[in-house]
């Protein structure tokens, strides 16, 4: 797949405004600062696209971009962040999941991991809503530059062992440094995109 243009369209934070149109949709989750910004970057060969922060979540609302005219990338808030109130954590999940179960032209999740840790707690939570919801997804374990190539193996079979749904759809080792997994993910995404 290559990608052409890339649009950041709008940010949504309520239901009412999910796009309606019949655009596939390829959604980006994963726990704050794992790195969802960086990754659509590196997909869409884009510095700036998606706004990337040092600090965790930045990403506060659902930021949809358009990609080759044909599709959207929908960046959904990270989760797990400590700093953010209660009532802010618990807003993001209301709208995750609300995305999740009403996104009527959502093809995939890529569900971001972070190689160097694996799967938490939320993670293992919204791979529950996507398994509930019937939503495929491509697991993606990312900053694998910076796990030592003799270690990645491990990452992968944590992921396996901790998380067995993500383990069983081939995860794919990423870095949005060094454009490792870029390719194989691309391809992913336009199979779910094609159907």
């Amino acid at each position: 797949m290559k990608i052409s243009s890339a649009e950041f369209v709008r940010g949504v934070t309520s239901a009412r405004d999910f796009p309606r149109d019949d655009l596939p949709q390829i959604a980006f989750a994963g726990r704050s600062n794992v790195g969802k910004s960086s990754l659509i970057n590196c997909l869409v060969r884009r510095k700036a696209l998606a706004r990337t922060s040092r600090t965790p979540g930045r990403t506060q609302e659902i930021n949809l971009f358009r990609i080759n005219g044909s599709m959207l990338f929908v960046d959904l808030p990270g989760f797990g962040y400590a700093r953010v109130s209660p009532k802010m954590r618990e807003a993001w999940g209301r709208l995750i999941e609300a995305y999740l179960r009403h996104a009527g032209a959502l093809r995939a999740v890529v569900f971001l991991v972070d190689a160097r840790h694996g799967p938490q707690a939320n993670d293992l939570q919204l791979l529950d809503w996507l398994l509930a919801f019937e939503v495929p997804f491509i697991p993606v374990l990312t900053k694998a530059d910076k796990v030592p190539k003799t270690r990645r193996t491990a990452s992968v079979r944590m992921l396996e062992a901790k998380a067995p749904a993500l383990g069983a759809c081939e995860p794919i080792l990423f870095s949005a440094q060094t454009g490792l997994g870029r390719e194989a993910l691309l391809g992913r995404i336009e199979g779910f995109v094609e159907d």
